[in-house]
């Protein structure tokens, strides 16, 4: 990056994201800072809370994230509500994903709120609070039918 060049801060970083979920739901390494820290406080029992470093999130978040794909069709992030902090680092986003179970074409949502540090262009913490179980309910129901 030259003097010239002005990093992406954490709202079109945000973007960035949005751009690779609805792409191809995940893919957004690039954006990760190798430091990256990631967390998802109530993430259900048995899961991490925490990923330190982009490397150990990439392993982890990969088979997951193709498991998703298989199951779950993402249409939209939708009702987007973006916050500035006092923090130019930092801003706090309110979003739903949306889409269709797979197996059943039933629709489905889960709201989320992420806290997005961006510092030099890069993701260096995401935390990521959502309902969790309702997601594994979602998924779940979709294996029943």
């Amino acid at each position: 990056m030259t003097e010239s060049t002005v990093a992406p801060g954490p709202r079109e970083i945000f973007e960035r994201l949005r751009r690779h979920l609805l792409e191809n739901l995940g893919g957004f390494g690039s954006e990760l800072a190798e430091d990256a820290v990631i967390e998802v406080p109530f993430a259900p029992p048995g899961r991490a809370k925490r990923h330190e470093g982009k490397e150990a999130f990439l392993l982890f978040s990969g088979p997951e994230q193709a498991a998703f794909a298989r199951r779950f069709a993402l249409d939209e992030i939708r009702n987007v509500v973006v916050h500035e902090t006092a923090d130019p680092e930092v801003i706090v986003v309110e979003y739903e994903l949306a889409g269709r179970v797979l197996a059943t074409g039933r629709q489905a949502s889960s709201p989320f709120i992420g806290v997005l540090r961006v510092r030099d262009g890069k993701i260096v913490n995401w935390r990521e609070y959502q309902n969790t179980l309702a997601m594994i309910e979602i998924m779940g129901q979709s294996e029943r039918a």
